[in-house]
């Protein structure tokens, strides 16, 4: 997983400034927006004293950044938008995040959405039933070992945001990984599991509101998608790995 590296800018800009300093900024912002060591940028201003300003920008490296983005074609028309600020910067530096990290509870987890780990069992449950009945899946599943449901509904649970039980009980995202290859899952088959997946989410009684469904079927696609290729003949092991959390991403819970 790469780890990026945050910049903060931090200017007091006199309040009389302020609008051409944020008029300066917004065309800079082009050539952030174009240049492909950047990850995202937001210019904050403070509430409590209108003077501060915070831009954060999140580079794929340090080394991109000074190395890259400060020397490309998009860095001079950069900087003659910021140029009048410069002298305004209080602070100037990168930052690494550390693993001190997390989410507040103003949006749920599509885990805790889902109905928690009674709907994970209640999902795994029928679709396994389903996938036994199936005449295109049923021979990958020949030799289905009893809890083989129930430890799918640990890691599903997981990946949406529940909590680790996978991984303490039978490993990362490794040690799935292994267990697709040499298996050599076709496309009929993954687009199959896909359907059978989201036919068992109905009978199961899984959310049904647009929002989740894109979430829980963007998971049944990538996921399906890797096991597929990790099952093929020129597969190669990944080194073990933390479960894959997913999230609501573009859209979240609509909430009225």
């Amino acid at each position: 997983m790469t780890v990026s590296t945050v910049e903060y800018i931090r200017y007091r800009i006199p309040e009389q400034q302020s609008a051409e300093f944020l008029a300066a900024y917004t065309r800079a912002a082009a050539q952030l927006a174009a240049a492909p060591q950047c990850v995202d940028y937001e210019l904050a201003r403070c509430e409590e004293d209108f003077e501060h300003f915070t831009l954060r920008i999140t580079w794929t490296s340090t080394e991109d950044h000074l190395e890259g983005f400060r020397k490309s074609p998009l860095f001079p028309d950069f900087l003659a938008e910021i140029r009048p600020y410069i002298g305004s910067i209080e602070e100037m530096r990168h930052y690494k995040p550390t693993a001190v990290r997390g989410t507040g509870a103003s949006v749920p987890t599509l885990y805790a959405w889902a109905g928690g780990a009674e709907a994970f069992t209640r999902l795994t449950e029928a679709f396994y039933d389903k996938v036994l009945k199936d005449d295109l899946l049923a021979p990958l599943f020949a030799d289905l070992a009893p809890e083989h449901a129930a430890h799918v509904a640990l890691w599903l649970g997981e990946v949406f945001g529940g909590p680790a039980a996978y991984s303490e009980s039978q490993g990362g995202h490794g040690h799935m990984v292994v267990k697709h290859m040499g298996k050599g899952i076709t496309e009929a088959q993954r687009r199959r599991w896909v359907n059978l997946l989201q036919d068992a989410a109905d009978d199961a009684g899984l959310p049904t509101d647009a929002e989740f469904r894109s979430a829980f079927v963007a998971y049944a696609e990538w996921g399906t998608r890797l096991a597929v290729y990790f099952s093929g003949p020129n597969a190669v092991a990944p080194g073990e790995q933390p479960v894959p959390r997913w999230t609501w991403g573009a859209a979240p819970p609509y909430q009225p």
